[in-house]
């Protein structure tokens, strides 16, 4: 009886009611300069391009300077031109994000190992000789280097 009731207690109690060492987390925000910002792309699955948009989205909020996306891995599929009708709704975002500014490199080494040709690839991608020399390259120019891990925190408060 008294274990059932620790438990009911335990399963109702909220984390204010937690007696926790460490306190409560700070909330702190600072002016940050205006920085130019490279997402290093390199995704097993097309479909988590969606994550990059939203990872795009919320940084650009925050840094406010250019952004470019430099992609180099099984992802730049999603951006063939025989593969639209399969994936536009991701390209479509990624359309939407180069309309507002945003530059598109894609790895011509990547890409022929692919199977690609520059032709094969929808208009607002710009082939580059080597993905990792465009990072390095846009780092040297003053950007700001960002590996966005496509990794969602959406629901992992409830754990399975």
């Amino acid at each position: 009886m008294v274990v059932l009731s620790m438990l009911t207690f335990l399963g109702t109690a909220t984390a204010k009611d937690i007696a926790v060492p460490y306190g409560t987390a700070t909330v702190t925000t600072r002016p940050t300069p205006v920085l130019n910002t490279v997402f290093d792309v390199s995704y097993d699955d097309p479909q988590k391009l969606d994550l990059l948009y939203d990872f795009v989205r919320n940084t650009r909020q925050v840094t406010r300077g250019k952004v470019a996306i430099v992609t180099h891995g099984p992802e730049l599929r999603a951006f063939a031109k025989e593969n639209y009708t399969k994936y536009q709704a991701i390209v479509d975002k990624m359309a939407a994000l180069s309309k507002e500014g945003v530059a598109f490199y894609m790895c011509s080494n990547a890409m022929k190992m692919a199977g690609y040709k520059p032709e094969d690839m929808v208009g607002f991608i710009t082939v580059v000789p080597s993905g990792f020399a465009e990072i390095a390259y846009l780092e040297y120019r003053g950007y700001q280097y960002i590996n966005p891990t496509p990794l969602s925190t959406r629901d992992i408060r409830q754990l399975r």
